[in-house]
């Protein structure tokens, strides 16, 4: 028998010798053996499998979709590949491609393990100011009818958003990993503020990229960001939103990959973001479905959170898959249905790659990202999560959308009615609840609020003060 070594097995498996290490550690690389302090490993050896996935496979068929079991479902997908079905994957340059197998090896080395989930609860706990909690609207339910609607008031998370649940994690891995710099694209800035928060709280190097149009949108927020130590780069090039500054910061972590990490800011991206952004952002279901149970005694009838890339919603969406409840994910619509007024992915995309993953898309005559737009600039994105477009075919979530008009409604209504000032995505969520209200003769909605509005007050003022009684 022929035996191998660690440096030896890991160029073989073209994995990290971190992760063979693991793995040995793990006991499940059959055949192994420990000489004193190195490992011997037979050259037959079979590369073990990803020990999340009870299933292994490539692609899941349409007959096969219709019978997920929603019990093992988070076992199951993504793949090892990071495959949601046919989303999801990993569409890289070459010289990436070993950054981010060294980021998935690292990941599944660390995410099992009692220290790594110790830090991050403590984090969570006593710097995030983890649990938030769960709101009754009584004044806004007594408005609109019999129906009972509550916030999960990720407001009130650190920073103003639930982007820490996932940037406090990121930034916990690339410490892991000897990195000495967080890189990050933002659109509304709640991200880039998250990081910028973790970088701080770690002691990294910061960068981030954001659109000159969100840039002016958004100036809290960007004054946040430079105070916390970031360097905020505009990106000029196009519309100079989202998708514009995700291709800017994807540019620069190419040239750096080997001492920074990208933190990417939804569940978007190539494998494994879409798997750690929602391990990460589960927190908040998770949560959610505790607190609504002992709240009330019962699940919530309907749950529902604003999409764009779709963090917040993945998040809030999971820990209810399996159980007796509809899901909602709330798109913008903008202006309306025409190509370049609004950013309704799941609603108007097709099929097609970009920022290295396979999804649905707005995509232009020619194939390639149409234009987008949305009143809340975290929200104009051309493409949605893997794992959003997987439920929906899935026919497991539903996406529906409301327009700009229809969110800034709901963000005065909620202000007025509740003194609970909403970001503008989450307004989103908020409007779709109103409308849904008004149909339902009763029952629960469960809206995520994932953010607060701090950061849209002069923008909403500006463009909408007026007719709201604002002079």
């Amino acid at each position: 028998m022929k035996y191998l070594s660690v440096s030896e097995v890991s160029k073989k498996w073209n994995i990290s010798e971190r992760r063979v290490r693991s793995l040995l550690v793990e006991g499940r690389i059959k055949g192994a053996i420990k000489v004193s302090k190195s490992w011997l490993i037979p050259e037959n050896a079979s590369k073990p499998s990803d020990a999340r996935n009870t299933y292994q496979f490539d692609e899941v068929e349409a007959e096969e979709t219709a019978n997920v079991d929603f019990k093992t479902y988070l076992k199951r997908y993504p793949n090892e590949k990071g495959y949601f079905g046919k989303y999801g994957g990993a569409y890289l340059p070459k010289e990436l491609e070993k950054a981010f197998q060294e980021i998935y090896d690292a990941y599944l080395t660390i995410c099992k393990s009692s220290d790594f989930i110790s830090d991050l609860r403590r984090i969570r706990k006593y710097y995030q100011g983890r649990p938030t909690p769960i709101y009754y609207c009584r004044r806004l339910s007594e408005s609109l009818g019999k129906v009972q609607i509550y916030l999960k008031r990720e407001d009130l998370n650190y920073t103003g958003s639930h982007k820490p649940n996932h940037t406090m994690g990121e930034g916990l891995l690339a410490k892991y990993l000897g990195k000495k710099k967080l890189i990050a694209e933002t659109g509304a800035g709640s991200h880039g503020t998250a990081v910028a928060t973790a970088a701080a709280y770690y002691g990294l190097e910061c960068d981030i990229y954001m659109g000159e149009t969100d840039i002016k949108k958004q100036a809290p927020n960007v004054a946040r960001m430079k105070i916390l130590g970031a360097h905020v780069i505009p990106v000029k090039e196009g519309a100079g939103t989202l998708k514009e500054a995700v291709d800017a910061a994807f540019s620069a972590y190419l040239k750096e990959y080997k001492t920074a990490l990208y933190c990417i800011g939804s569940a978007v991206g190539p494998h494994p973001f879409p798997l750690m952004i929602r391990d990460f952002q589960s927190i908040i279901g998770i949560e959610a479905r505790e607190q609504f149970l002992e709240m009330t005694g019962e699940l919530p009838d309907v749950v529902v959170a604003c999409v764009g890339g779709g963090s917040n919603s993945i998040g809030m969406f999971a820990p209810f898959l399996a159980d007796p409840v509809k899901i909602i994910g709330v798109e913008p619509m903008g202006k309306g249905t025409a190509v370049g007024q609004n950013a309704a992915s799941v609603t108007f995309g097709k099929e097609g790659i970009m920022h290295g993953f396979n999804s649905l898309m707005l995509q232009d005559e020619n194939g390639n990202p149409a234009p987008v737009y949305s009143v809340a600039s975290g929200l104009d994105y051309p493409a949605v999560g893997p794992e959003h477009a997987f439920l929906h075919d899935l026919n497991r979530v539903t996406y529906d959308s409301v327009t700009d008009d229809e969110a800034i409604d709901a963000f005065f209504k909620l202000c007025r009615l509740e003194g609970i000032i909403p970001a503008l995505e989450s307004a989103h969520a908020v409007a779709y609840a109103i409308k849904l209200a008004k149909k339902m003769h009763h029952g629960s909605i469960l809206v995520n609020l994932s953010g607060r509005g701090d950061k849209d007050l002069d923008y909403v003022i500006a463009n909408y003060g007026e007719k709201y009684g604002i002079k």
